[in-house]
This record gives structure tokens, sequence and C-alpha cells, in this order.
């Protein structure tokens, strides 16, 4: 049985053979290492309210059952940052604060990434800086399209979100 539908390509090969069409354009760059480091302080003030509000909340409960659900709340504080990142990456391509700086996480397609490469994004970013530092984070100094290393490992890019909308270039 064949199809009348035409072959689905990828979207970057859509755009060129290459594989990098989809990013070519320096517009999608401008100024997004500052804009990553603000969209993390914004975040990580989200967070932190977020955390305190859980905490209380969750300590409450942990009083009123006379203790039997505080392992709850230390649980919930831990998956609280992996659930944010990934569902908000997975889901809209971008966590509150990166809506808020016009920057958003794309995969190397052009796409917005799913969850598992959220995930594998924010676990990345985790281990790597775990174990360096925030020395890790010097990589984006040494690439074009300011990518670090757990943007690498993912195969993700982050570009700003107006401009690409604006020149059509990347699917939703």
């Amino acid at each position: 049985m064949t199809s009348n539908l035409p072959a689905r390509r990828p979207f970057l090969m859509r755009l060129g053979e290459d594989g990098n069409r989809a990013f070519e354009d320096t517009a999608l760059f401008d100024e997004v290492l500052t804009r990553r480091t603000a969209a993390f302080v914004v975040d990580a003030i989200i967070l932190a309210v977020l955390a305190v509000v859980l905490w209380f909340s969750l300590g409450l409960i942990g009083i009123l059952s006379l203790g039997l659900l505080l392992p709850l709340q230390a649980a919930a504080l831990t998956l609280l940052p992996i659930a944010y990142h990934t569902l908000f990456i997975g889901e809209r391509g971008a966590t509150p604060g990166m809506q808020l700086m016009d920057i958003e996480a794309r995969s190397l397609d052009g796409r917005k990434p799913d969850y598992l490469q959220a995930f594998v994004r924010l676990a990345t970013y985790s281990v790597s800086v775990g174990i360096t530092g925030l020395l890790v984070l010097a990589v984006v100094f040494f690439n074009d399209k300011r990518r670090a290393l757990h943007d690498f490992l993912s195969g993700t890019v982050v570009v700003r979100s107006r401009a690409a909308e604006s020149r059509g270039e990347l699917p939703s």
C-alpha cells in the first residue's frame, strides 16, 4: 500500500542538506548568554519561593502526622527542581525565567525538546556542574551559538524566541 503523502523529513533537512541551516541566522543568538544568566536567576528565585512554600506546608503536614509524613517533605523538595525544569522545557521549550527573557531551548532539528530530552538536559547540567563547579559553563565562550556543555550533551541549543518566530524558521 503506497501513500500519496510526501515523505517526512527532519526539519533541518527541509531547510538545507547540511543540517545546520535552521541556526545560521545570528539574530537567533543575540544576547543569549546575558539572557540565559538572567533567566537562571529568575528561575532560581521562583524555585526558592516554591521550595519555601513546599517546605512549610509539608512540614506542617509532617508535624500533624506526628512525623510520619516528614520524609515526603525531603522527597518533594528533591523532585521540585527536576519537575520544574523537565516539565517546562518539555512542554513549552522554556522555563518561566527563559520565557521572561525571550529565549527557549530547541532540539538540533529545530523543534522544542521532548520530556526525555529536557530531563537529559537537566541531568547533564546537574552532573557536570556538580563535578566541575561552574567552570564547565565556560564552554559557552568557545562556540558561536553560546551552547553550554549540557546543550551539547543533550542535543539542544538556546535561541531568542521572537527572532525565531518572526522569521518563521523554527517549527513550534
